[in-house]
């Protein structure tokens, strides 16, 4: 967790309010494989990360409650008795959605004062929606000792998103934040919502992130429209998710569907094939083959589901010139953001020199690089 994040928002917070705020840290998460899988009922493999958003709460003594974003200098003011929607892609729906899909749940919820701030990359695919949306359940939950388990925090977080913001999210954004646990990564079923953590000792190689710093405006229709291909053959294969379904299912009725379509949905069977296969990889500490089905995981991205881009391409395609790299692969719901690289230790600093210079000139733009550490997920801050 990092400190000066957590002193930057005490600070903030002091200046407005009283001095003794209640701090939660909730993390961004990675995807090390099964991508586009959660919505369909599927395998996913994510992690918690070390970059994260840090909130302080007080409860307000107005009738009047307020959410102050760090890093946009920007206020809301509202009162929790009157909860509706901002504008269209304003980041205060996160914090309202979840207000509102508590007092569903619970029924009133008092005034309360935020501050927030994080250090998740922006437009990285690293979840930072999930990481606001879980910081206000549990700090509300904390600050008027409402009982939600943690469980059900998560999906308050997943329908203010569907509801307040307009993207039909899986659950494992939310899940993997809230739920991860340091050094492990957690192979979730999101059908049952059940987790089973693997601890990765990544040995000589660690995980580094290349942020494209491109979000093409496909990026959320195209999400949904994905989304809706998956169900309508789920319906055609009267199963209820594509979780069901295996490949020989799908041959039935290809002839019914369009080869695009047919692909789509082929990527998702095979997708939670290679989800399962890396949790066996990583039980063996077979990095070699969890590398190889991370390639693959990006090839069905890229053909097959089609939600990739010339970017995070070249960046995959890069890094399979270098053998000191196992694996990479486009991270997110695509058309820009992250790639995720497993790479050995010793070739990060010759391999971010060079391809930081070979992206500016192929694209006349920088890339980001991070690495990332697996941390626990979302808490009280204890000091």
């Amino acid at each position: 967790m990092n400190q000066s994040l957590i002193n930057k928002v005490k600070q903030n917070f002091t200046t407005r309010f009283t001095t003794n705020p209640l701090l939660i840290f909730s993390p961004g998460r990675i995807n090390i494989i099964g991508e586009h899988t959660d919505y369909n009922d599927g395998f996913v493999f994510p992690a918690a990360v070390n970059k994260g958003i840090v909130a302080a709460f007080e409860k307000s003594d107005s009738n009047t409650s307020s959410a102050h974003a760090i890093d946009f200098d920007e206020t809301i003011k509202f009162s929790t008795d009157d909860i509706s929607p901002l504008e269209k892609e304003h980041w205060g729906n996160y914090v309202l959605g979840v207000i509102a899909e508590i007092k569903k749940k619970k029924g009133d919820v008092g005034n309360f004062n935020v501050v927030f701030s994080g250090n998740i990359p922006a437009g990285s695919g690293m979840s930072s929606s999930a990481a606001l949306e879980n910081s206000i359940a549990f700090g509300l939950n904390s600050l008027f000792n409402l009982g939600l388990t943690k469980q059900e925090m998560i999906l308050i977080s997943q329908q203010a998103e569907h509801n307040y913001v307009g993207v039909k999210c899986g659950i494992m954004d939310q899940y993997a934040s809230m739920f991860g646990i340091k050094d492990h990564a957690l192979l979730l079923d999101c059908r049952s919502v059940e987790a089973k953590p693997f601890k990765i000792d990544f040995e000589d190689y660690e995980l580094m992130l290349i942020n494209t710093n491109v979000k093409h405006s496909l990026s959320d229709s195209a999400y949904n429209d994905r989304r809706s291909v998956c169900e309508s053959i789920s319906e055609m294969l009267n199963i209820k998710a594509l979780r069901d379904a295996t490949e020989a299912d799908l041959e039935t009725i290809k002839d019914k569907v369009s080869e695009e379509n047919y692909q789509k949905a082929l990527f998702v069977i095979q997708e939670n094939q290679r989800a399962e296969q890396a949790s066996k990889a990583m039980t063996d500490g077979d990095l070699k083959t969890l590398g190889e089905l991370i390639y693959g995981s990006h090839n069905g991205l890229q053909h097959q589901y089609k939600v990739s881009c010339d970017e995070l391409d070249y960046l995959v395609d890069q890094s399979k010139e270098n053998d000191q790299i196992l694996g990479a692969r486009m991270m997110g719901g695509g058309f820009g953001g992250c790639t995720i690289n497993l790479i050995a230790k010793s070739a990060v600093s010759d391999f971010k020199t060079k391809i930081s210079k070979n992206y500016k000139n192929k694209f006349g733009k920088d890339c980001s690089i991070y690495s990332v550490e697996l941390s626990d997920g979302t808490g009280l801050i204890t000091e």
